[in-house]
């Protein structure tokens, strides 16, 4: 082999140091893969949730009709084919008014996560960073917060910012915010006290480079993991204060609201309460099962 081919053929073949990340990211995909075949309660609830996700996004591939259309001569109507959830006492379709309920009720959820996971993540930091006595103040406010029942923080910020499906997920999600602070606290001081953490002061490395280097990506793997579950706790709140009577107005279709309309007809048409309720019991359960399984795998750390 001449000179120019063989340094044609080194810049062709990439260093093993650029594969690696490459082979680690497929194998660890592999793994996933595995693991979530073996798993059929696991499947399950990624297909729902994919599911849920697709319904939210273009609910017209489920259901094309108008969730708000009346139709007096069809009032009340047990399932059949043509109402899959039977009709309300308007003549609207329950089960078209259930998909298209799907965005505004994970849109809630997600947001109000979102908020939570924010504020609590960089109290959390900015504390288990810090220490001393800013730790300490920020950690008492924390406890105040917590020490309080949620739903009365909930519907205090609600009495305050008014009713409406937004107001309940910037309520949850100020509500989160210390469950979150407490636990990425809680990883940060951990992490920082790892052995490879500390062999990067030995290595040179400053402090702020430790941090957003070592301590931050492992501590949110747990903050992260615990966000996923948190969003079908944050589902079962929002459900839960619209069914209230807190959330969307009448007749916007939200999954609260569908089954808090529905409980006045529970003696005889109990479907209308108990198909809604039963997709906000699915998702929940599928959010869950999906979080256990990143709660499970998250011990792995990025060095």
């Amino acid at each position: 082999m001449t000179t120019l081919e063989a340094k044609e053929a080194a810049a062709s073949t990439p260093p093993s140091g650029r594969l690696r990340p490459r082979l680690r990211l497929r194998e660890h995909g592999g793994r996933r893969l595995a693991a979530l075949l073996r798993s059929p309660g696991l499947l399950a609830a990624y297909l729902w949730i994919i599911v849920m996700l697709a319904a939210a996004i273009h609910p017209a591939l489920f259901a094309s009709g108008d969730p708000l259309q009346q139709n007096g001569s069809a009032m009340l109507l047990s399932p059949d084919a043509d109402h899959l959830f039977g009709t309300d006492d308007f003549g609207r379709d329950q089960f078209t008014r259930t998909v298209w309920g799907t965005r505004l009720s994970l849109q809630a959820a997600v947001i109000a996560v979102a908020i939570g996971l924010v504020s609590g993540s960089l109290i959390g930091l900015v504390a288990g960073a810090l220490r001393g006595k800013f730790d300490s103040v920020l950690m008492r406010i924390i406890d105040i917060m917590l020490a309080v029942p949620s739903l009365i923080v909930s519907l205090a910020i609600i009495s305050a910012l008014g009713r409406g499906t937004l107001n309940i997920a910037v309520a949850i999600g100020i509500n989160s915010t210390a469950g979150f602070a407490r636990l990425m606290r809680s990883e940060v001081l951990k992490v920082s006290n790892a052995k490879y953490v500390e062999a990067s002061v030995f290595a040179g490395h400053g402090y702020v480079h430790r941090l957003f280097k070592h301590v931050v990506p492992n501590a949110s793997r747990s903050v992260l993991a615990a966000a996923t579950m948190d969003i079908g706790t944050a589902i079962l709140t929002v459900a839960s204060l619209s069914f209230l009577g807190l959330g969307a107005p009448p007749p916007t279709p939200e999954w609260g609201l569908l089954v808090a309309e529905g409980r006045t007809f529970i003696g005889v048409q109990w479907w209308l309460s108990l198909l809604p309720g039963l997709v906000i019991v699915l998702t929940v359960l599928a959010v869950y099962r999906i979080g256990r399984s990143f709660n499970r795998g998250r011990t792995r750390v990025v060095a």
